[in-house]
């Protein structure tokens, strides 16, 4: 291999890291909320959270991506029947539109409460501009619009660890008096404890994420290339919400009573900073619900436009009325209710790979 050819490779192997994280490290981890519920409330037990889904998203997506590799020729492939079998995995694809329509509820109502704690704009009036903007841009069709905006992902992603490192290196004096402060995040726990909360936040986003990552590892170069971009980019995942939990604890106090605790700390970073941080969010949050319109409306009425412009409508005016809610209270409720939902394919998933891997090394022996 020459050295053109090793270049190639490893830049690969980044745009796949960066593919990776993009799913996880969005608009509804770059809240906080995420990492609020699911790690910080459990103080410092919530480490131990971080070490287990270092290795579940090392292992799931490991084996989520290369089945996308392996079944890339395949035009009748569906990664849900392949992992939990044909009943199963039926139910699963119909359940993906469902899941789509709770967490696009949670964005539009994140999307309001952003708008209100940085510009005092009333939360629902934000939240239904949220909404009317997503369905506007599916109606008219400005999927191109949408592809531009989605490219400020890597901004929020910058963004969010900029924010989070730069406040742990500013307050890590503190970390000794964590433990002094966490009862304020009691009632935010995910679930009753930190282990099935590690649990949930790997089945949240591999159920919901599992489409995305099984045609990312389809479209890959080679196999190798994407198994190691799914390794890295577990690792860097990890990294970031290890930050964003120290930050958060170091500051729960104040982050327990806001629904974006992240924009909290990059207000106290710099108000410019904050402001950026703000503006760049609420593109994240809109790009992330207009992809998530076109994945639901796309197995509602697709040959029908009439009919498929009046479901468009519905679910906009049912996500907006769900994300009436208190945002942070429908994190704590739809986000660990998707997790519950997924538990049952990630244990497909491990099933499968470790089958795989056994067969494999009968085959070479």
């Amino acid at each position: 291999m020459n050295k053109r050819d090793d270049k190639i490779k490893l830049l690969s192997i980044l745009k796949y890291t960066g593919a990776f994280i993009a799913w996880v490290i969005g608009s509804g981890f770059a809240s906080g909320q995420e990492t609020l519920q699911f790690f910080s409330s459990y103080g410092v037990a919530s480490y131990g959270a971080v070490l287990i889904n270092f290795a579940g998203f090392i292992l799931l997506g490991r084996i989520i991506v290369t089945c996308g590799y392996d079944q890339k020729d395949s035009k009748q492939s569906n990664h849900f029947t392949y992992f939990c079998g044909k009943k199963l995995g039926i139910i699963y694809t119909w359940l993906i539109p469902a899941t789509l329509v709770l967490i696009m509820s949670v964005l539009l109502s994140g999307g309001g409460s952003a708008l209100f704690e940085y510009y005092g704009i009333n939360r629902h009036i934000g939240s239904a501009l949220m909404a009317f903007f997503v369905l506007y841009s599916y109606l008219v069709g400005f999927e191109k619009m949408v592809r531009i905006v989605s490219m400020i992902s890597p901004f929020l992603i910058i963004f969010t660890l900029f924010v989070g490192t730069v406040t742990v290196l500013r307050d890590i004096g503190g970390f000794t008096e964590i433990e002094g402060h966490v009862a304020s995040l009691e009632n935010l726990k995910a679930s009753p404890n930190w282990l099935l909360s590690s649990a949930l936040y790997l089945s949240l986003n591999f159920l919901s994420g599992s489409t995305y990552y099984s045609a990312l590892g389809a479209k890959a170069d080679s196999r190798r290339s994407i198994q190691l971009g799914a390794f890295f980019g577990a690792l860097a995942l990890i990294i970031s919400i290890a930050i964003m939990n120290t930050a958060i604890l170091l500051n729960a106090e104040n982050s327990s009573s806001l629904a974006i605790p992240t924009l909290y700390l990059a207000k106290k970073i710099s108000y410019p900073i904050g402001a950026a941080f703000s503006v760049i969010l609420i593109l994240g949050i809109f790009s992330s619900c207009a992809a998530m319109m076109w994945t639901i409306c796309g197995k509602i009425y697709p040959e029908d436009i009439g009919k498929n412009r009046i479901a468009a409508v519905a679910a906009a005016i049912g996500t907006f009325i769900m994300s009436l809610f208190q945002f942070s209270r429908l994190v704590n409720v739809f986000y660990p209710f998707v997790g519950y939902m997924g538990l049952l394919f990630i244990g497909c998933v491990i099933y499968k790979g470790i089958k795989n891997q056994r067969r494999t090394k009968v085959v070479q022996e």
